[in-house]
């Protein structure tokens, strides 16, 4: 399939991850990819320095993204970063910094891209979101309050670019199996004890991958779902919409 060529897709966070899976999938399908992200080397396409939080960064690599390849079709909004702990376990620094990153750092992309986006004739952005948006995670707090903001913000930029033609659309994953959440299992106390009740809380019984994320995102960004805007869709084993009974057991 190649429905994506002669479009322009940026990716954030695109050097690691459920970010490296979607520029992967989005090349095979045909587009031209740039990652951004904060350490953009190590990927086999065109890097660009991006700290969401520094307007000024986004700016110059979206500025670079369309110098370089003359046109943006396609913003992948990935980038973001993890907090645990009750409402009480992080300080308003940290509950700022965040928000900078994980809500606003898309806002920053968004609002540097939609001059681009709106000359072309498939414009997409997709963000990434999570099942924390939906559902009472434990420790979760901070990064629920995050994700439960791209959840809305991604409704009202679907309704306010109608007339501009722009979809906008967000994923919602389960616990992925990425580097990031290698990280947290690596600092717990014993990390396949809680890799264990990670896969069990979702009713499929094991941690999404991220091609499987990615295969979502790439789904919304495609030219062939033109009718699709303001959805979240999941990926996260049932874990939202699912309740069994009991434990699932697989053949």
């Amino acid at each position: 399939m190649s429905e994506f060529e002669g479009l322009v897709a940026a990716v954030t966070g695109g050097a690691s991850g459920i970010g490296l899976a979607t520029a992967t999938l989005l090349a095979e399908r045909g587009a031209q990819v740039a990652v951004l992200d904060l350490k953009p080397g190590g990927t086999p396409f065109e890097g660009f320095r991006c700290d969401v939080s520094s307007d000024d960064e986004v700016r110059s690599a979206v500025d670079a993204v369309v110098e370089r390849f003359g046109r943006l079709d396609i913003l992948v909004n990935n980038a973001g970063i993890g907090a645990q702990g009750d409402v009480t376990a992080n300080g308003d620094d940290e509950w700022h910094r965040v928000f900078d990153v994980n809500v606003v750092g898309m806002v920053r992309l968004a609002r540097a891209a939609l001059p681009h986006l709106k000359n072309s004739p498939s414009a997409a952005i997709v963000n990434t979101c999570s099942i924390a948006a939906w559902a009472g995670l434990p420790s979760r707090a901070l990064y629920s309050a995050t994700k439960g903001a791209v959840l809305s913000l991604t409704l009202a930029m679907a309704t306010d670019h109608l007339p501009d033609r722009i979809r906008v659309n967000c994923v919602c994953p389960g616990t992925a199996d990425t580097p990031w959440v290698g990280r947290l299992l690596d600092s717990a106390t014993d990390p396949a004890a809680e890799r264990a009740a990670l896969a069990a809380r979702q009713p499929m019984g094991r941690l999404v991958t991220a091609d499987e994320v990615a295969n979502a995102i790439v789904y919304l960004a495609s030219p062939l779902s033109a009718s699709t805007t303001g959805t979240a869709l999941a990926v996260d084993g049932g874990m939202y919409g699912l309740r069994p009974r009991g434990p699932v057991h697989h053949d």
